[in-house]
């Protein structure tokens, strides 16, 4: 019997949908929040926004546009770090999630804002459907942001950083053909690694190549990890 793809996709967006739900009910009255960006942070966004509508008083911080006109639409009260540099917690997604809550992110091409606002958070949690559970990281391509300036310069060291061939390596591009650019003016260059070992070396060697803004390695952020799957819900925990 063939696949039903729609079937398929609905089930996995109704798993994005539970996990959100179940992030929900972490959620307090007078929280400061750190919202994600992506389809599984999006679900989170429309849920919150119910609680709103029903009287929960609560502040957030967006990832990106497309999350701040997500949290607009749904009458989330906004701020920024600049207002609220200490965050109580953030809810996002992930591409990637490794037994230790080692994550990949950057799929939907926000990963430095997520990083930077997970990082001001006393918690995160990070919300997904079962095929973001991984033994070892690396199936899904690295996702590195860097400045346009010198990018072929900035190409090798980030071969020499990851150990990748300059074929692993490919520029992000929109639709048009033209480079995907952050919402901070950057490019994204992502590296199909296929395994990643050692993920804090490798975090820690990137962070040291000039013209990397950021990466997509999240280590160390995530606390609890909510993940749905046609089981129900598992909650793992730091």
């Amino acid at each position: 019997m063939p696949f039903n793809r729609e079937a398929i996709a609905m089930d996995a967006d109704a798993q994005k949908r539970a996990a959100a739900a179940r992030a929900v009910e972490f959620v307090r009255a007078g929280m400061r929040l750190g919202l994600g960006t992506g389809s599984t942070a999006r679900h989170f966004v429309e849920l919150l926004g119910e609680r709103v509508r029903g009287g929960l008083d609560v502040v957030a911080v967006p990832t990106s546009q497309a999350t701040k006109a997500d949290a607009e639409r749904c009458g989330i009260a906004l701020t920024t770090l600049d207002e609220t540099p200490e965050l109580d917690l953030t809810v996002d997604g992930a591409d990637e999630i490794a037994p230790d809550l080692s994550l990949i992110k950057g799929g939907g091409g926000a990963l430095l804002r997520e990083k930077i606002v997970a990082a001001a958070s006393a918690r995160m949690i990070v919300i997904a459907d079962a095929s973001k559970l991984v033994a070892t990281l690396g199936r899904f391509p690295l996702p590195v942001e860097v400045a346009p300036f010198g990018l072929g310069a900035t190409r090798r060291l980030i071969e020499r950083a990851t150990g990748a061939k300059p074929a692993q390596l490919t520029l992000r591009q929109r639709s048009d053909g033209h480079a995907f650019v952050t919402d901070g003016g950057h490019w994204i260059v992502d590296a199909a690694l296929g395994r990643i070992d050692d993920p804090k070396a490798m975090a820690h060697a990137l962070a040291d190549v000039p013209g990397v803004m950021e990466h997509g390695l999240f280590i160390g952020l995530a606390q609890i990890a909510i993940i749905a799957g046609a089981d129900g819900i598992k909650i793992v925990e730091r």
